[in-house]
């Protein structure tokens, strides 16, 4: 299994994966933004570890730094940016009934990735 992912914005290390939950940490460079997307089946946590970033769950909009935490509903829209100039790093714990990369359903997305 592939336990990292490079994407435009930064990259992705999964630190455990099991039948019921999946652990990622997440590493979004400075100007890097994650699609506008939701997931028909999981709901996440992320839990900011260390820089700064903006957060937009179902249009609302938070500042995460380190000790900072947001609940993504399962189905809820979602965003993670990246507006400051260190790298922001995550962890995110997803948990629901499917943990696979194609239940993202993106939104929009400005690497225009589909």
């Amino acid at each position: 299994m592939d336990n990292s992912g490079k994407r435009p914005w930064g990259y992705f290390e999964v630190l455990a994966d099991a039948a019921d939950h999946k652990v990622k940490r997440i590493v979004v460079a400075p100007g890097g933004c994650l699609s506008l997307q939701r997931h028909k089946r999981r709901a996440e946590h992320w839990y900011a570890v260390s820089g700064k970033g903006k957060a937009t769950v179902e249009g609302r909009q938070q500042i995460l730094s380190a000790g900072c935490a947001v609940d993504i509903p399962q189905g809820a829209t979602l965003r993670l940016e990246n507006i400051f100039s260190e790298n922001l790093v995550i962890i995110e714990v997803q948990t629901g009934a499917y943990f696979g990369e194609d239940d993202i359903e993106r939104l929009e997305d400005k690497y225009g990735r589909k």
